[in-house]
């Protein structure tokens, strides 16, 4: 039997973060956008886009993705997936909110590909 070992953070509270905008958070070396979108859900994403690195949290957020600010590329908020007919993937971490705090599971990731 394997345990689920958690890594938990509290990074902030859901006001900090402005509707359809993003905060980023240092872990280590990597930068994570943490994302809103307009119906309050929180998503967290390494803060690079698959195609040039581009900062995805300074892209515009819409319909569960975000649009990066360099080429237009489209990734998933909830993967890290690029969509469309473009391919690749950045690190995506799962995300809760507890009594308004936001919280990231640094443990793991949805690792790009």
């Amino acid at each position: 039997m394997t345990a689920d070992i958690r890594n938990w953070v509290q990074i902030g509270s859901l006001e900090d973060i402005p509707r359809e905008g993003a905060r980023c958070v240092k872990n280590g070396d990597m930068t994570i956008a943490v994302f809103r979108t307009a119906k309050d859900d929180v998503f967290a994403l390494e803060d690079k886009c698959p195609h040039k690195n581009g900062p995805l949290s300074q892209g515009i957020v819409h319909d569960g993705c975000v649009t990066c600010p360099l080429h237009n590329w489209v990734i998933s908020l909830e993967t890290g997936a690029a969509q469309g007919a473009d391919e690749g993937r950045t690190a995506a971490f799962p995300v809760r909110l507890e009594d308004g705090q936001i919280l990231i599971d640094l443990s793991y990731s949805h690792e790009a590909v």
